[in-house]
Parts: structure tokens; sequence; C-alpha cells
């Protein structure tokens, strides 16, 4: 990476995802060019080779996703557009201009059926029309092969925007009782860690499929605990089982039980590992949750 004669394009650049990895380039000393869908849908070939026309990109980092998984579930051929096809032709166009693509991808790739974190090389098994668009995407990445390309799994991405720190604060904010999932078990990860991770591997020309994650594991129950804590709320919480909480939004896409990444090589290869999820979900906490700023529930 040269801050000087590398181009570097974010697309899906107004997401959560986007525009940490723009905050933390710019900090770094680089001039992304962070692109939101209407400048540029994945899905369409003409947004997209206009732009690798216009910008002609050394480093193309690919945030775009539809990532609302139980809409997933109700539109599948939109998923697959998005999160599948899309990504293909990302790649198409990546090797014809040669840029290299780093993909963010996802835990929901996994069936869950496991306790022990998944590696990079475990088979994935999606239950989910989310999970399967992803892994689609995945899948036409590598059958293309751009130079240098870059998978980077992730899971449960909190951050500023609409997340699952900022439904608790604002439905417990609201007086609302909450019912929260306590047996699926996973790795929350702050957006701004995964940015600054995604950038340490693009600094050592990693290539293949790597997992990312904030350190440690908790449940969604778990994870609902220590918001309130740490915004010193005492409101009802009632952990629920997966089988009720389906009873109670039957709409729901099903999810992992168990979906903790390995992130053991990025440890070694970085010479670190990634924070604990309680320390990231402090901080996002301080700046983002905590004096009342309001979100949406």
């Amino acid at each position: 990476m040269d801050q000087h004669n590398e181009s570097i394009v974010i697309t899906g650049g107004n997401g959560m995802l986007g525009r940490s990895l723009a905050g933390a380039l710019h900090e770094a000393g680089f001039a992304p060019v962070s692109l939101a869908h209407a400048e540029c849908d994945i899905t369409s070939e003409h947004d997209v080779r206009h732009n690798f026309q216009h910008h002609r990109p050394a480093l193309l980092l690919n945030c775009a996703a539809h990532t609302k998984v139980d809409q997933c579930e109700d539109e599948p051929d939109r998923a697959n557009a998005i999160n599948g096809h899309a990504v293909g032709m990302l790649a198409q166009m990546s090797r014809e201009f040669g840029t290299r693509l780093v993909h963010v991808s996802t835990d929901a790739v996994f069936s869950g059926a496991r306790s022990l974190p998944y590696s990079p090389d475990d088979p994935p098994g999606p239950i989910s029309a989310y999970g399967r668009s992803k892994l689609l995407g995945e899948q036409l990445l590598r059958q293309v092969n751009p130079p240098g390309w870059l998978i980077v799994r992730t899971a449960w991405l909190f951050g500023d925007g609409h997340c699952f720190p900022r439904i608790i604060a604002d439905r417990a904010r609201a007086g609302q009782p909450l019912q929260v999932v306590s047996d699926q078990v996973g790795s929350p990860t702050y957006a701004d860690d995964l940015a600054a991770a995604m950038i340490e591997l693009v600094k050592r020309n990693a290539q293949g499929i790597w997992h990312v994650t904030n350190g440690g594991r908790a449940s969604w129950f778990d994870v609902a605990i220590a918001i309130l804590d740490e915004l010193s709320m005492d409101i009802a919480l009632e952990p629920v089982f997966t089988a009720q909480y389906l009873r109670i939004r039957p709409r729901q896409a099903p999810r992992p039980a168990y979906s903790v990444l390995d992130c053991s090589a990025f440890t070694r290869t970085v010479g670190r590992p990634i924070r604990h999820w309680h320390a990231a979900l402090r901080e996002y906490c301080g700046r983002f949750l905590k004096g009342g700023r309001p979100g949406i529930v």
C-alpha cells in the first residue's frame, strides 16, 4: 500500500464497516474513494465498469452487501444478486483491471453444528438464505481468481449505525422489557477493530480466506447484559432459547447455534490478537451510546 501511487476504492462506503475503513485509511495517510450505493450499485455492470475505468483502483475493498438476514430469507434472489453474483462481477472486473480485491464475508457460511471454532479451511454449510448468498459470492470470487484476492470472514458486527447494541440501548431507554436469545454463541466484532485488522492484512499482502473477529465468545444474552452494565441500566432482561424466540417472531431466519471463528492465523501473522469483544464494546458504548444519543429502534 502506497499513499501516493495507489488508488483505493471502498464499495458500500456508506455502511458501518465502509465508514470505519475510510476513517482508518485516512488516519493512516491514505485517501480512499468511498462509494455509496447511489454512486456504485455493485449489481450494475454499468456502474461497476464506470468506477473501475474512472478510479483505476489498485485495491478494492468490498463492503457492499445485503445484510438484513431475515429479509434475505424472503428475497433470496435479491440476496444472491448482491451477495453472490455481484461479487463475481467485481472479481471479473478486478482481474481485467489488475485490481486487488478484498471482500468481506461472514460466519453465516457455517452451519453452527459444532462446538469448536471454525477455521478458514473448514467446509461451509450455510443454513440461511443470507449464508448461502454470501457463500456463493466467495465461490464465484475464487473461481475468477483475481490477483491477490483476500476474503475476510467476520461475525456479529457492531459500530456506528444500526446494530445489536444500539437496538438494546434504545429499547431499554424506551422502557421495553427485553427477551434475548441465550443459545446462539459467536464473537461480537467492533467495526473499527475489523477495519484496522483488514488494513494490517493488506499491508502484509495476505491472500486467501482469513477469519477476523474480536477475541472471546458470547451469546446474544451475554452481550445484552454487558451493554446494560456499561450503560448502568436496570431493566428486565429475560434469556430465551432460539426455539422460544421463533415462536415469538416466526419469520426469523435460521442462525448458527455456534459460529465462533478461529482467528489464530491472524494472531500469528500480526503478532497479537485482536482485543476482547468486551473491551471493544466498552469503547463503543462510551463513544456512541452514553449520553443518550438517539438511534433506531
